[in-house]
């Protein structure tokens, strides 16, 4: 299953690293969503294990970084210049193709428990 880790409670301005682990899955695209309470969840940032291509949402664009280790089935997430409004549960899910496409229409069914991430002073 996907896991996901890294979340938590940061000040305004703060950074945090997520990661997600997908042992056992097969796929060439990785992303990240978040879902903020009383919202649908969201395509963050998604990246192509083919060709390293990736897509940001236009919200975080120059403050996060998708980066993924294709030997370990890894990704991660480096959000810097965080904001309230990065505040959210992050999940991270796989699929076959482009990663605009994942970010903007993967609905599931694997997704993992979610990491939260509070940006709170």
């Amino acid at each position: 299953r996907l896991v996901e880790s890294g979340g938590g409670l940061v000040q305004p301005g703060g950074s945090l690293r997520l990661s997600c682990a997908a042992p056992g899955f097969t796929y060439n695209v990785i992303g990240w969503f978040r879902q903020a309470p009383g919202k649908e969840r969201e395509g963050v940032s998604c990246i192509s294990t083919t060709d390293g291509s990736t897509y940001y949402a236009d919200s975080v664009k120059g403050r996060f970084t998708i980066s993924t280790d294709n030997n370990k089935n890894t990704a991660s997430l480096q959000m810097n210049s965080l904001k309230p409004e990065d505040t959210a549960v992050y999940y991270c899910a796989v699929d076959h193709g482009a990663p605009m496409a994942h970010c903007s229409g993967y609905v599931g069914p694997d997704w993992g428990q979610g990491t939260q991430v509070t940006v709170s002073s």
